[in-house]
């Protein structure tokens, strides 16, 4: 058989081998949630035990996004060229190291260090996952693929913040990134053994054993093999990173990465100091985590939603009014009365917009990048929309110290998603596949009236 293998996992329907692959993405992505929020988890115990302030917590905060954003641009485009499989089992073992290594420390340098190291990791590993789970998935559930993908990090969050809720009551700070080193650790054979490299990225890419490569993974989602790797442009097979910058693509890069930095400075206020702002209303620590929990149980269920609203309707219209939703929901979360009932009912409510618009914004990485610069193009965007979320923290804390009350700082931060739809009503969005095909097929069905 000589067949073009993209092509016919784009248009066959998806296997049991291919649904495991996307369903391990979602789990590194929990990973992901719960490393990125152990530090918000741990931040009061923090505070407490090395009498540090508002602002110097705020930096701390920010310190693994930092980490994110180098990871997600450099290690981003190492998954274009060694592959996606080595580039996560590389990122996991940094992840492991770093989260191990936070609880040896005793000083703000030596813990901003590991935090940005296990942010390197971090960063890596969401550039390869967003494209693993577009690369396995067929043309027509994509969208819906890397919305499934992109829930995992508030289900890590919800789990593992039970977890850590419980563990703190109990025992100190520590104890939340023990847990993180275990479960991260846990998931490297996963890996190894559940996800192949991508076809995608094969036949683009034609390391050696390349062809046997794919007929391999091909077998197990239950296609013939194939005779020989189908031909492919000499500049394609060449391009790299320039290849977001080409004239086809700068324009979307640039927006969607703008795109990416407004509404992420709005998400990370919410992630990254509801702990502190419920602890200073007066409850414990283990209350604070349980409000966070809700904004990512209601993060969960937005961005689940949002995933299957793309098999019917447009992603970006979605995620444009998502984002609006958002902005108006964080801002109500900041004018909340101190009643642990109520902050979690809108941090919940809060969290399924916010964490839908990420949603929304991943999909719109993977339909808009092709498969040569994905991961690149994925973690350029990812990386440079970072610095939002590294100056989330900081900012708000910041403007903490300068007085400045809850209400107002939410209302300021709240302008993220506002500025993130203003930047997507400029992009310009390419049918997929599957809605050609589907075009195909109506316009075949249409049986001429008259002569």
């Amino acid at each position: 058989m000589n067949a073009d293998p993209e092509r016919l996992i784009s248009l066959s329907p998806m296997s049991r081998m291919q649904v495991i692959a996307v369903a391990m993405t979602v789990v590194l992505n929990a990973l992901d949630g719960f490393d990125v929020l152990s530090i918000s988890f741990a931040s009061p115990g923090i505070a407490d035990e090395w009498g540090i302030d508002r602002a110097a917590l705020g930096v701390v905060l920010a310190m693994e996004l930092i980490g994110m954003a180098i990871g997600s641009v450099i290690l981003g485009r190492v998954a274009d060229r060694i592959g996606r499989r080595q580039t996560m089992l590389g990122c996991l073992a940094i992840m492991v190291v770093g989260m191990f290594m936070v609880t040896t420390v005793s000083t703000i340098a030596g813990l901003s260090i590991w935090r940005v190291i296990t942010g390197l990791g971090i960063g890596g590993m969401l550039a390869s996952i967003n494209a693993v789970a577009a690369e396995f998935s067929n043309s027509r559930r994509k969208h819906l693929s890397v919305s499934l993908m992109t829930i995992g990090y508030p289900i890590g969050a919800v789990v593992g913040g039970t977890i850590a809720a419980q563990l703190l009551k109990t025992y100190d700070w520590r104890a939340v990134f023990y847990l993180g080193t275990v479960t991260t650790a846990l998931c490297i054979p996963l890996v190894y053994l559940l996800i192949p490299e991508s076809v995608h990225w094969l036949t683009r890419k034609r390391p050696k054993g390349a062809l046997q490569q794919v007929n391999k993974t091909l077998k197990r989602m239950g296609h013939a093999a194939l005779s020989a790797l189908p031909k492919i442009e000499e500049e394609a097979h060449r391009r790299s990173l320039a290849g977001i910058f080409s004239p086809a693509l700068i324009v979307t890069t640039i927006i969607v990465t703008l795109a990416y930095f407004f509404h992420i400075t709005t998400f990370y206020f919410v992630i990254k100091w509801v702990p502190k702002i419920v602890v200073d209303m007066g409850y414990q620590a283990s209350s604070a985590v349980g409000v966070l929990v809700w904004a990512n149980v209601g993060g969960a269920l937005g961005g689940g939603l949002l995933g299957f609203l793309t098999l019917k309707y447009n992603v970006k219209t979605l995620t444009i009014l998502v984002l609006l939703m958002s902005a108006v929901m964080v801002t109500i979360f900041g004018r909340s009365s101190a009643d642990l009932t109520m902050l979690s009912l809108v941090s919940g409510t809060a969290g399924f917009f916010t964490n839908a618009g990420v949603v929304g914004l991943y999909a719109l990485f993977a339909h808009s990048y092709p498969t040569h610069v994905r991961a690149s193009g994925t973690g350029f965007s990812i990386g440079l929309g970072r610095g939002g979320a590294m100056l989330a923290p900081i900012l708000a804390g910041f403007l903490f110290e300068a007085g400045i009350d809850v209400p107002a700082v939410a209302m300021i931060m709240a302008l993220g998603s506002l500025l993130a739809v203003v930047a997507l009503v400029f992009l310009k969005m390419e049918p997929s596949e599957h809605e050609l095909e589907d075009a195909k097929e109506q316009d075949a069905e249409i049986v001429p009236l008259g002569p």
